[in-house]
């Protein structure tokens, strides 16, 4: 790597972080997906989840904060092209929207299917 390879993976890494805080800044859903997310590792510590536990959870928390910024960038790439009301902006900010509910769905599904047996193993044993 030269310098000026050396400065634009630089510059690539402030520009994506630049992206992040944007992203924290102006979306009430990506931080709560993102709290959503520290409480899930919280629990897991808790609860002592195994190795193949933990990474199953963590890709699924991943997904869940990326497929929120897709939706972010959808919006914001709408917005830039469409000032005024469109139906077609509306379909395409609403089916984005309609992924990151799936996503997550399904990592509250997820969520249960690994927490709840641990949860009500607990359950059971309390003395």
């Amino acid at each position: 790597m030269n310098k000026n390879d050396i400065d634009k993976f630089i510059f690539s890494i402030r520009n994506a972080i630049t992206g992040i805080k944007t992203a924290f800044k102006s979306q009430k859903n990506l931080r709560i997906h993102f709290m959503s997310g520290i409480l899930v590792i919280i629990i897991g510590i808790l609860l002592k989840v195994t190795i193949l536990e933990w990474l199953i959870l963590l890709l699924t928390i991943l997904i869940v904060v990326i497929t929120e910024m897709i939706n972010t960038s959808l919006e914001f790439t709408v917005d830039l092209f469409s000032s005024e009301y469109s139906k077609q902006a509306k379909r395409a900010k609403d089916v984005s929207a309609a992924g990151v509910l799936i996503t997550a769905v399904f990592a509250s599904i997820i969520g249960a299917i690994i927490f709840l047996p641990k949860i009500y193993e607990l359950i059971l044993n309390y003395k």
